[in-house]
């Protein structure tokens, strides 16, 4: 405990890090939503001393917006289709990386080096090994290349698949999205169920092998309840990065957020948000709180659900 003729000076060793806290983290929040409730608000505006009325006009817009169903759509298809393969991927990783002792480190700084990477240069990287590189002359389509992972697939005589070139079907498109978020995401859930696994006593493993238990059995009984706190945390902040989805799809299609011919077809609700940023900041301000009541809704299902499911 500090004394209490003391606490001045913990104030003062606090003060930077409040300070910074309240200018980039709470006055945000604050303004955000207040943008949100001023109808037609905008920053120049409100510096020459405009007056502005307040309601919900901004949160009607968001939701009459014709692609606002489009981005919600996209939105909670990639979070429902990466979360659970990124888990159980991870899952069966982290235990296969724990039993090998031999260049155990090794194979861990393998896998986490796509976290420590630009998730725009990965998906730069990831575009061009789906791309099909052509040109045209005299009127005639001249393929160059049709990509990596076509080339991949014609070895099992698959015949190549238009990815994310103009053309190309939104079923292509979701499943590029999906193979990149989650090897994106597993990194994080890895490292943390590695460590959920380190520390898992040995004296269960022990028991069960004096049983005889069979290995799916030792999983499933054993491995799997033992880790459910970091299985419900990594589920929960899976999803919660999943609603915030965008980088990706920029790093992979451009800012145009689509193949050509195509824009705004992978919009999600963040990249709404940006594209309202320049000329519609109380729209956007109510659309990021309509993404955090989605957000904070799923957060609260997903922790019933843990307490119920979660051993600890």
């Amino acid at each position: 405990m500090v004394d209490s003729k003391q606490q001045w000076k913990a104030w003062i060793y606090l003060a930077p890090a409040i300070v910074l806290l309240l200018i980039f983290t709470v006055w945000p929040i604050i303004n955000t939503l207040v943008m949100a409730f001023t109808e037609d608000y905008s920053s120049l505006s409100a510096l020459g001393g405009k007056e502005f009325t307040y309601g919900i006009k901004n949160f009607q817009k968001v939701i009459e917006y014709k692609g606002f169903i489009n981005c919600l759509k996209n939105t909670l298809l990639l979070c429902v289709l990466t979360v659970p393969i990124s888990t159980i991927l991870a899952l069966v990783i982290a235990v296969c990386l724990n039993s090998i002792k031999f260049l155990q480190r090794f194979l861990q700084t393998i896998f986490f080096l796509p976290y420590v990477t630009n998730s725009i240069a990965i998906g730069m990287v990831f575009a061009a090994m789906f791309n099909i590189v052509g040109n045209t002359a005299a009127d005639v389509q001249v393929v160059e290349t049709v990509g990596i992972i076509n080339n991949a697939l014609g070895l099992f005589g698959i015949e190549p698949i238009n990815w994310i070139n103009a053309g190309s079907t939104y079923a292509a498109n979701i499943a590029v999205m999906t193979v990149y978020i989650v090897w994106n995401a597993l990194p994080f859930k890895i490292l943390i169920l590695l460590g959920g696994l380190q520390s898992v006593n040995k004296q269960y493993y022990d028991a069960a092998k004096i049983d005889s238990t069979p290995r799916i059995r030792v999983f499933t009984k054993i491995t799997v309840p033992l880790l459910s706190p970091m299985l419900a945390y990594v589920v929960i902040t899976g999803f919660i990065g999943g609603f915030k989805e965008y980088s990706s799809i920029v790093g992979i299609f451009g800012d145009k957020m689509g193949p050509a011919g195509d824009y705004g077809r992978l919009n999600t609700m963040v990249g709404y948000i940006y594209d309202s940023i320049k000329n519609h900041q109380g729209r956007a301000s109510a659309a990021a709180l309509i993404l955090f009541g989605i957000i904070f809704i799923v957060t609260m299902i997903n922790l019933s659900v843990s307490k119920k499911k979660t051993h600890y």
